[in-house]
């Protein structure tokens, strides 16, 4: 009775109750208008290849490539679209070994090793989850979920390894002080020197102790690039002899 004793006495109030939840309803509609907005214009700096084809909505990073189409969600999949989803990832691991194998272009590109760069721990989180999802033969993978999870992942990992990429090559060397890139220009050109034929066993050996010198508190190569490097200093020297 108190309930409809008050809704009789205060009837009036339904009108501008009215007002201010339509115009709430307004305001998050814009709001969320405004967000979808800021994820489209967010995915079009991040991928410049389909900013300009005049797309409302993304697709997947390996559809604006040529590669897998990842973006899609088939009902059914075959072997055939496993083993396609496998040489995408195997794709993404040779860009990525392109850098582990060459200490020259970790220091013409030092982010691609530094884990205080969010991006560069993106595509590393992401290769780790690809890598553990990875199928050892396409017909292991029989059921839709594990099939989407791997789809899913491989694509996560060619976009983080994408946008980590295109970002170490705009920024280059600028995040050190001009004396520590003095130093990278000088072990850029020792390994150089530690690479060349030309050079006697002894200038390789030398150029590339001081190599690592001079990047001691700049970059933390991995271990399977300096053995890379190491190896083929050491076939060169055993050539040479």
């Amino acid at each position: 009775m108190q309930f409809w004793e008050f809704v009789g006495t205060y009837w009036w109030l339904a009108f501008p109750l009215a007002g201010i939840v339509g115009g709430w309803g307004r305001a998050v509609s814009m709001n969320n208008e405004r967000r979808h907005q800021r994820r489209i214009e967010m995915y079009k700096l991040q991928h410049p290849e389909v900013a300009g084809s005049g797309m409302s909505t993304p697709v997947s990073w390996t559809d604006s490539v040529g590669h897998l189409n990842l973006a899609k969600d088939p009902q059914e999949f075959t072997t055939s679209d496993v083993d396609k989803a496998t040489d995408a990832h195997d794709a993404v691991n040779r860009r990525w070994l392109d850098y582990e194998l060459d200490v020259g272009k970790l220091i013409d590109f030092p982010m691609m090793t530094d884990v205080r760069e969010p991006l560069t721990v993106a595509f590393l989180r992401a290769k780790r989850d690809a890598d553990a999802l990875r199928p050892v033969t396409a017909q292991e993978i029989t059921s839709k979920i594990r099939w989407d999870d791997y789809r899913n992942a491989v694509n996560a990992y060619a976009v983080a390894f994408d946008i980590a990429e295109k970002e170490a090559k705009r920024i280059k060397d600028t995040a050190f002080s001009e004396p520590q890139r003095q130093r990278l220009n000088t072990a850029r050109k020792l390994v150089n020197i530690a690479e060349n034929e030309a050079a006697s066993p002894a200038e390789r050996q030398t150029a590339y102790k001081r190599a690592r010198h001079e990047l001691e508190g700049l970059m933390v190569l991995p271990d399977i690039t300096t053995a890379a490097l190491e190896q083929k200093i050491a076939t060169m020297i055993e050539g040479g002899k």
